[in-house]
């Protein structure tokens, strides 16, 4: 099944030991558990929650600036060879460029487009991401 969810680009600031933990450790104290995340090596840090809107909250307590929110497609896929490989096929088939993607817990890939309607109808999208207990 494939859902809608939201992707935070968080700034990490200066590139210095211990900023991802410190990001990371406000969205733990504020209770919410980080379903996926990629850090770039140049300060950004993109995360999954099922509850963005205090994530941000969080990170902006904390001292972060979210750059970016963006709507990614999330897709339930099978943990075997050729799977995320069929699921980039399709989308490129459908003539989109993927701007990020990464995987999930769960067996889930979030992607991330700027032409996000043509990514959700290359990919079936059916209904909006809900959080996950």
């Amino acid at each position: 099944m494939q859902t809608i969810g939201k992707d935070l680009a968080i700034d990490l600031g200066q590139d210095r030991p211990g900023m991802l933990a410190k990001a990371t450790e406000a969205i733990a104290k504020a209770g919410i558990n980080i379903d996926g995340f990629c850090e770039t090596g140049q300060g950004i840090l993109h995360i999954f929650t099922s509850d963005p809107v205090e994530a941000r909250r969080a990170v902006e307590s904390a001292g972060f600036k979210v750059r970016e929110e963006h709507d990614v497609v999330v897709v339930d896929v099978e943990d075997r060879p050729g799977t995320a490989a069929r699921l980039f096929r399709q989308v490129a088939g459908a003539e989109v460029n993927v701007d990020f993607a990464y995987s999930l817990a769960s067996s889930r890939i979030a992607v991330g487009s700027k032409d996000f309607a043509k990514l959700k109808e290359a990919l079936r999208v059916e209904a909006p991401a809900t959080a996950r207990t």
